[in-house]
């Protein structure tokens, strides 16, 4: 291996890829791809991609996150979050790589009363959730040095997310009804991003063990937990600058009040206490993340 390892991130213009790019960027000589430079629903295109960059390090942050969309996409969101991910993973294992993988909490039903754990048994809701749980599975199957970590409720200061929403409809609108009886972490790429270069690094330095002993699937969010509707709150008690002053009236609603094709889980906290145990990493609070969005936010308003 080179002395600066090659890292080759999919998903580049993503929310998380944007922030791998930031994370890694003084750790190895980066390939950062998006849907504009290959089809990941294509297989040869994908083989040939990572054998043309050869990486030392596979970070996958691609996937179909269209909710709705993929109940009427099924195929679609297949492709990219369940069939997709076992090429990677096999092109990885190929070259004996680090490959790491995002899935979610939508994964499981939402019954569940307390957090979700790596051991309870997944029975995803929606098309998404069955897609990104075949592609766990998959990458799973296929071994070698993978990392797959779930997680919850992606934001940041890039990309499509809840937060920008509710911004945009901030200045749009003086009062905003949101579901209050599905309770999740909000998590930020951005610690998502920081916590998977430690982790990697540690993997490639051995501080971990062997393969054997940390490759394998993990939760991993902010601490803490809330509703939308209180993460809506918390937003606009914090970006009233990026808004002028301008903060809507938040009022609390029931799921059955906000009708959508793809069912949701009333309970997406997972416990993130097997990440803490095996390499030693604890996320931000879900306030504190969010803080730290907001000054991006605001800093580059201010550009």
């Amino acid at each position: 291996m080179s002395k600066r390892p090659r890292v080759l991130i999919v998903g580049a213009a993503g929310q998380v890829g944007v922030e791998l790019q930031r994370s890694f960027a003084d750790f190895g000589d980066i390939t950062a791809v998006d849907r504009v430079d290959f089809d990941l629903g294509d297989e040869r295109e994908t083989r040939d991609l990572v054998n043309r960059v050869d990486p030392d390090i596979l970070l996958n942050a691609a996937a179909y996150t269209a909710v709705d969309r993929a109940e009427s996409e099924p195929e679609i969101a297949a492709a990219i979050n369940a069939r997709a991910p076992r090429i990677l993973a096999e092109e990885a294992k190929r070259r004996n790589a680090i490959f790491v993988h995002y899935s979610t909490d939508y994964v499981f039903d939402g019954e569940k009363q307390g957090p979700w754990t790596e051991q309870d048994v997944p029975d995803p809701q929606n098309v998404y959730g069955v897609t990104k749980l075949a592609g766990e599975r998959a990458i799973e199957e296929v071994g070698g040095k993978w990392l797959t970590f779930r997680t919850s409720w992606v934001y940041g200061p890039h990309g499509a997310n809840f937060l920008l929403t509710m911004l945009r409809l901030a200045r749009q609108r003086e009062q905003l009804s949101i579901v209050d009886d599905q309770h999740g972490a909000p998590t930020t790429s951005i610690e998502l991003a920081n916590a998977t270069r430690v982790i990697v690094e540690g993997a490639m330095a051995g501080r971990f063990g062997a393969t054997e002993d940390w490759a394998g699937l993990y939760h991993m969010t902010c601490g803490g937990t809330t509703s939308w509707c209180g993460f809506a709150q918390a937003i606009f008690a914090r970006a009233g600058g990026l808004l002028g002053g301008k903060v809507p009236e938040v009022t609390p609603i029931p799921s059955k009040d906000y009708p959508v094709p793809a069912k949701r889980p009333s309970n997406s906290v997972l416990s993130n206490n097997l990440l803490q145990q095996r390499f030693g990493v604890q996320l931000d609070p879900w306030q504190t993340a969010l803080d730290a969005v907001v000054r991006v936010l605001s800093a580059n308003a201010t550009k």
